[in-house]
């Protein structure tokens, strides 16, 4: 280490053995330079540059860390707020589920109704048809006696006019019936 220290100076050296005529010259620039170099390095030395420098720094080292404190809360604050709108969102998920379950129950249920209520109505609907048909048919079946009635009256008044035989009267009675049980069916 040393060694390599040595030939570093010796190297930075050169110029000042380049210089002709003696070292500690003013006619010399390079001790000029030197002298000017050391006063200039004196003045800021005793002007406290150094310490201001530091001081500057380490304020500044200072605003740096307190920044980084405060991106640091910020980001824990950050992590916390979206802890916290992570477990709302899973509460208003599970809301949303219990909602959507909720409604496929009760749509469950109207559709059950709505399927019982159907039936009903078929069967009153049923019920009033056959009532209707019944009626119509007791309506047909007093329709057809009272024709047979008036027919079995025309066929007697026939009878009776023309002063027919029994076996011409039978003949009339039996077409008579004949059409009647037509009416009927």
């Amino acid at each position: 280490m040393r060694n390599i220290l040595t030939s570093l100076i010796v190297l930075l050296a050169t110029p000042v053995l380049a210089a002709s005529g003696p070292f500690v010259s003013l006619s010399n620039t390079n001790f000029v330079v030197l002298i000017a170099f050391l006063l200039f390095v004196g003045l800021l030395i005793y002007l406290k540059v150094p310490g201001k420098l530091s001081g500057m720094l380490d304020e500044r080292a200072n605003g740096i860390q307190s920044e980084l404190d405060e991106a640091r809360s910020l980001r824990e604050e950050a992590q916390s707020i979206l802890a916290e709108y992570e477990r709302k969102q899973k509460e208003v998920q599970n809301q949303a589920d219990q909602i959507i379950l909720h409604a496929k129950e009760e749509a469950k249920n109207a559709a059950a109704a709505a399927k019982d209520n159907l039936k009903a109505s078929i069967k009153r609907r049923l019920a009033s048809a056959e009532d209707q048909i019944l009626s119509a048919q007791t309506a047909a079946v007093k329709e057809v006696k009272d024709t047979a009635v008036i027919v079995a009256i025309a066929a007697a008044k026939d009878v009776i006019s023309s002063g027919m035989n029994a076996s011409h009267a039978n003949e009339l009675i039996e077409t008579a019936i004949k059409d009647t049980n037509g009416k009927f069916h």
